[in-house]
């Protein structure tokens, strides 16, 4: 328990006693607590601001994800390296199972680099019914929405200065600061991209998440799997070959109008 303690100083004693069920080990809840007690284990607390829901049509509160690949989130946040030189993370999440599907890292990025990433998870993952973000430049430009619009997906902009209606991958972003980005000095791009995929790999089939029942993602996204399998419920996989999504511009191409200074307001 104590090396779990020092590998994960962020988690609580329930997420240690689903590590340890995980890891084989036959105890319950309530013998980890008091061992928990006994070892003068605890978690700190952080006093956090209380915050007013939003009422946007397209926060998490109205439109909710339903299955795997429903509603996909993406936002960035920001960090700096060991020199003090900025550090810019793209994160893509699954709001229904909470995986991470996707974790850029670099000195910055652009609405091309977003369509990169974001091109590149729908050949290996499919394509979402929706995806949320705020109204960032690199989500609103013309040719990520373009992009969209040709996969047929549905975009879900929340109302500006209302970050708590992209609430999912806010919730996640605070635990990868929690967990990675105030845990580790980084020497430059090459270690944070290392690092990244190290973490994103153990909190997607590692780390057990308390909405799902301390399952981790991947195996909760394993039995929504099994059970849409067994409704016969529609999949939209990913293409292949000749592919319906969008192809790539030419280098060089489509430059001039990428982004797009007009705000999409939420709803459209």
């Amino acid at each position: 328990m104590h090396e779990l303690v020092r590998r994960h100083p962020r988690y609580g004693y329930r997420r240690i006693w689903a590590l340890l069920r995980m890891d084989g080990f036959r105890i319950n809840h309530k013998r980890v607590w008091r061992l928990w007690k006994r070892e003068g284990l605890k978690v700190p607390r952080k006093q956090r601001k209380k915050r007013r829901l939003g009422s946007g049509e397209n926060g998490i509160v109205r439109h909710r994800a339903e299955r795997k690949d429903d509603v996909w989130a993406w936002d960035f946040i920001h960090d700096r390296d060991e020199r003090g030189r900025p550090l810019k993370w793209l994160s893509i999440v699954d709001e229904h199972t909470r995986e991470c599907l996707g974790l850029e890292v670099a000195r910055s990025l652009k609405a091309e680099d977003v369509l990169d990433a974001l091109r590149d998870l729908m050949l290996i993952r499919g394509v979402p019914g929706h995806i949320r973000s705020d109204n960032g430049p690199e989500f609103i430009a013309a040719a990520v929405r373009g992009f969209l619009e040709a996969a047929e997906v549905g975009t879900l902009y929340v109302e500006p200065g209302s970050p708590w209606e992209n609430g999912f991958v806010e919730s996640f972003h605070g635990r990868l600061r929690d967990e990675l980005l105030q845990s580790e000095v980084f020497a430059g791009v090459r270690e944070a991209r290392a690092l990244a995929e190290l973490w994103k790999n153990d909190y997607n089939h590692r780390r057990p998440h308390s909405s799902l029942g301390y399952l981790t993602p991947a195996a909760y996204a394993a039995g929504q799997m099994g059970r849409e399998a067994g409704d016969g419920a529609p999949l939209r996989a990913a293409p292949v070959g000749a592919a319906p999504l969008p192809p790539r511009p030419a280098a060089g191409q489509g430059q001039a109008d990428t982004m797009n200074p007009t705000l999409v307001a939420a709803g459209t």
